[in-house]
């Protein structure tokens, strides 16, 4: 009921806002579209010897990139989106840095016009990995221990593939929603990490009860066929802050269908000038082949934007 409940208040937020103020209809020229922007936020906190209060030295990083580039003729609309972002934090006393973002997506939409309506026909394509490896690390154990850090993720491991007709919803290229009945995903895995030597008593059945995202022993993919839908609304909230909200929902039909995996961004991005901005993240995961319960990221900073 609570993940319900949650899906209905992000599907409803953004489409609220919109209802309360007349959007004009696109009038994107035919042809190519390209636009991009490049961000760096930086952290620093830097502390003395003789310092009483208490703290940390430490510093953090994150850099990202957005590049739109989108494509129209007549009937025809075709919005594609790269997303690339890295983050990572790094305390004085601690041997190693820990990432606090890594994600790497592409997202697609072909669609053809039905008669002069905001309805399309529509086809789409999503792939998303990250860039570096992913650490679990065990704070019982001594940073120079064997074991400290065990490696559990790398690029391509785990990456998916989601692909499907369906129909598009399309106001302009701030306010569209697509829904796939029959969306195909692939979950692609190094198979390094769903490795099981079936002839040891009880390791299949210990790796069954905890599967690496889902994939079955000694495989390197899953596949599954069920419905998705995708929605993007950005808008302006005031002079020079805006607020983006990026929603994907999947739906397996072949097997628990009612645990529907969600994917939720919230951006508002507030502009200083042309090159300084600050900049707060919010995004929920809940996707029950990875991690039994919602996965929150929150991120807050100031940094330098370049856009392009």
């Amino acid at each position: 009921m609570k993940k319900l409940l949650l899906l209905a208040v992000l599907l409803a937020a953004p489409l609220a806002v919109f209802s309360q103020e007349e959007t004009p209809k696109d009038s994107i020229p035919n042809g190519w579209t390209r636009a991009g922007n490049i961000s760096l936020l930086f952290n620093q906190a830097a502390f003395n010897h003789e310092w009483t209060g208490g703290g940390t030295s430490n510093y953090s990083g994150n850099l990202s990139l957005t590049y739109d580039f989108n494509y129209k003729q007549d009937k025809i609309s075709w919005n594609n989106r790269l997303i690339g972002e890295y983050g990572v934090t790094k305390n004085k006393d601690d041997k190693y840095s820990r990432k606090t973002n890594d994600r790497l997506e592409l997202n697609s939409i072909l669609g053809r016009q039905i008669k002069e309506s905001n309805w399309y026909a529509s086809l789409f394509l999503n792939f998303k990995t990250q860039f570096a490896k992913g650490y679990e690390f065990n704070e019982d154990l001594n940073p120079d221990d064997a074991g400290y850090r065990t490696e559990t993720t790398h690029i391509l491991s785990p990456a998916y593939i989601q692909f499907g007709p369906g129909l598009l919803w399309k106001k302009n290229d701030n306010l569209y929603v697509n829904v796939s009945p029959a969306t195909a995903k692939f979950i692609l895995v190094d198979k390094d990490f769903t490795s099981v030597n079936e002839a040891i008593p009880g390791a299949l059945d210990a790796y069954n009860e905890n599967k690496y995202y889902g994939v079955d022993a000694n495989k390197s993919s899953r596949f599954e066929f069920g419905a998705s839908l995708s929605g993007y609304a950005k808008f302006n909230i005031m002079a020079n802050i805006s607020a983006e909200n990026i929603l994907n929902l999947y739906s397996n039909y072949l097997e628990d269908p009612q645990n529907v995996d969600i994917d939720y961004t919230f951006n508002l991005v507030m502009n200083v000038n042309k090159y300084i901005t600050s900049n707060v993240t919010f995004q929920a995961i809940y996707d029950d082949n990875a991690v039994q319960g919602f996965q929150i990221r929150e991120a807050l900073g100031i940094g330098v934007t370049y856009g392009f």
